[in-house]
């Protein structure tokens, strides 16, 4: 007999109510049912840009159900400390692992953080622990994904080094930092490991981010690899992978 469980929508809405993060319910329910559509498909889950864990413990969700061995969670996670101000006010962050990487550089051409939102939304965040990457564990843990979340501290070109050449990815989702030659990046990184029918998403697609948007046009629209190619929700673009 099968057991009653409460709708999946209903258990999404229960799971995140006290992650931080801004990723809505009905894009967060529309990533688990394009997780599970591809079920019968060889690879693991990709997410680029993890935050708190709000996206990745829906995907490791859809993973557990559809007998997924891992959603590989990729991050820089700097802590509070890492953060600076540049000279418009607007915010970046530098840190330092093998070598020295900072995120929302200041630029002509790549966008930071600026100062409204990173006070309104990232400051209550760190209030709550200056340490990123343990947030984002310790939620993890609360929702009883340890075994099926795999963390990688860096981009997505260090997957090869955790994970090897053999990698294959059927479900990526590109949610890191938004400026334009970054997302072309995540894109380039990730598609080298994309299987055939492979879904790639990305947040804040056509909304203000610019950025996010070009890469999208450039790199995926007019990429014949790609199909099925649509505005899902109201910030959610999807495509499918088949070269």
């Amino acid at each position: 007999m099968i057991e009653q469980k409460k709708p999946i929508i209903e258990q999404i809405e229960e799971m995140v109510k006290d992650i931080d993060g801004s990723t809505p319910i009905d894009q967060l329910y529309s990533l688990y049912l394009l997780a599970q559509s591809n079920s019968d498909i060889e690879g693991d889950f990709v997410e680029i840009g993890s935050w708190c864990g709000r996206s990745a413990s829906v995907l490791a969700l859809a993973a557990e159900d559809a007998g997924v061995n891992k959603v590989v969670c990729i991050d820089l996670f700097p802590n509070r400390w890492d953060w600076y101000q540049n000279a418009d006010e607007s915010y970046s962050f530098k840190i330092k692992l093998n070598t020295t990487c900072g995120g929302y550089i200041y630029s002509q051409t790549e966008q930071t953080i600026w100062k409204e939102p990173f006070e309104r939304i990232f400051l209550p965040v760190y209030a709550k622990n200056e340490n990123m990457f343990d947030m984002f564990m310790n939620n993890i843990k609360k929702c009883g994904f340890f075994n099926i979340i795999f963390p990688i501290k860096g981009t997505a070109s260090d997957i090869e080094e955790h994970l090897g050449k053999s990698f294959k990815c059927k479900f990526a989702f590109i949610d890191g930092e938004h400026g334009y030659t970054s997302v072309c990046n995540d894109i380039r990184n990730i598609e080298k490991y994309l299987v055939p029918g492979a879904w790639i998403c990305f947040d804040d697609a056509f909304t203000s981010f610019h950025g996010v948007s070009r890469a999208i046009e450039d790199k995926i629209i007019n990429n014949p690899s790609y199909t099925n190619a649509q505005q899902l929700t109201r910030k959610l673009f999807v495509a499918r992978y088949n070269p």
